[in-house]
């Protein structure tokens, strides 16, 4: 298995993995903050991802240990549990907690963790984490959850015991991802399509600004709040639940009931960027990578301008990206306020492409990003398969 992970598993736990499982991060190809406004997203799972191992101890204890982090607490089981500071072991421990709430019988787990997605860099490493602990409990205690419960489980461990106000697409994305095919999602209903996103001879590219940027800590819950402050003042003449309810050419029309002028900003943006999702959908399904890469680009314009929750570090990969004529389209791809960007590059400049880029952006910036091509991947699973082969990934 990658990086050796049963092996590890062993020399840490003197005892043989019996599980594994995997779940992708995700990136957010268009639809950005439209998760928690009832919105349209288009979201996709990576390569890159969470392993969890694990096996069952008869001491009735939780053993917590990651490949990625140096905190290695040793739970008693017990009826609940509390968030405990900010360790990276609170997400497992929230799902746990959770399962617990609702009357599932556990019992003492060994687990090892390890990621390749980057913390911090806004591809979900945190929804990674939940949703394969989720899944985990699911398969090995048989508690007879659907693949949704364990998305809803997930977003409802980061809302009320991690304490951030995120919506569903991060957990939904990682868990339902489909090879090649971008997911189409309505926040609201949770109807979602898989669209095949042939991206013909362009790949991927995901560029870290490594810039990290803890989401409990930066400015996403007050979006979320003027996002509840904009909704409650258009529904003084609109009966509607949620801002993408309405299109733009109907925001023009109401907008004067917003009467505080960047909550109107926000507002714009989050009903026009719902609106892009539609069109990005079209483009992608009939190969029209040329639209769909405007579209992006003007994705990341209004998250700069109107939204406000890019910067510098965001900004010069776009700048950059604009003059690249192997680039079709960039922008952010996550919460913002740093993290990531996503490109869509041709395949056979993407060296070069990483090469300008990182010198383009170190003069500017005083410190390099990090660059990846990636794939379109499945969502979260088991790989038992490669316990017993040894395989590397």
């Amino acid at each position: 298995m990658k990086y050796g992970l049963p092996q590890k598993f062993n020399d840490i736990y003197n005892k043989a993995a019996e599980n594994a499982y995997f779940c992708p991060g995700r990136v957010n190809l268009i639809g950005e903050h439209i998760d928690y406004n009832g919105g349209l997203v288009m979201p996709c799972a990576i390569t890159f991802g969470t392993y969890l191992l694990t096996a069952p101890n008869n001491e009735g204890v939780f053993r917590f240990r990651s490949l990625n982090f140096n905190d290695k607490p040793d739970i008693p089981l017990q009826p609940n549990y509390q968030k405990d500071g900010d360790s990276w072991f609170n997400y497992p421990l929230g799902v746990i907690d959770h399962f617990l709430n609702d009357g599932h019988q556990l019992q003492g787990l060994n687990m090892l963790f390890y990621g390749d997605i980057p913390i911090g860099s806004g591809l979900s490493s945190s929804a990674s984490i939940e949703v394969v602990t989720a899944f985990a409990l699911n398969d090995i205690f048989n508690t007879g959850y659907s693949l949704l419960d364990l998305v809803k489980i997930s977003k409802s461990v980061e809302n009320n015991f991690i304490g951030v106000n995120c919506g569903i697409m991060d957990q939904f994305a990682v868990a339902f991802g489909e090879k090649n095919k971008a997911i189409v999602l309505n926040c609201d209903t949770l109807e979602y399509e898989a669209v095949k996103s042939n991206l013909g001879n362009y790949i991927l590219a995901i560029i870290n600004t490594n810039k990290p940027r803890k989401l409990v800590e930066s400015k996403y819950n007050e979006r979320v709040q003027e996002c509840q402050a904009a909704l409650k003042m258009i529904k003084e003449e609109l009966d509607i639940n949620y801002l993408c309810d309405i299109d733009a050419f109907t925001f023009k029309q109401y907008k004067h009931l917003i009467t505080n002028e960047t909550i109107r900003k926000r507002a714009k943006h989050v009903i026009e960027e719902n609106d892009r999702v539609k069109l990005a959908a079209d483009a992608l399904a009939n190969n029209n990578l040329f639209e769909f890469g405007r579209l992006i680009y003007t994705s990341h314009d209004s998250l700069r301008d109107l939204y406000e929750v890019s910067g510098i570090e965001l900004d010069t990969i776009v700048e950059y990206a604009k003059t690249n004529p192997g680039v079709a389209g960039a922008r952010m791809t996550g919460a913002g306020f740093g993290g990531c960007a996503i490109a869509l590059v041709k395949q056979d400049e993407f060296d070069n492409f990483s090469l300008e880029l990182s010198t383009y952006y170190t003069s500017k910036i005083g410190y390099a990003p990090s660059i990846y091509d990636s794939m379109i991947g499945d969502g979260v699973g088991t790989c038992n398969e490669y316990l017993i082969t040894g395989d590397q990934l």
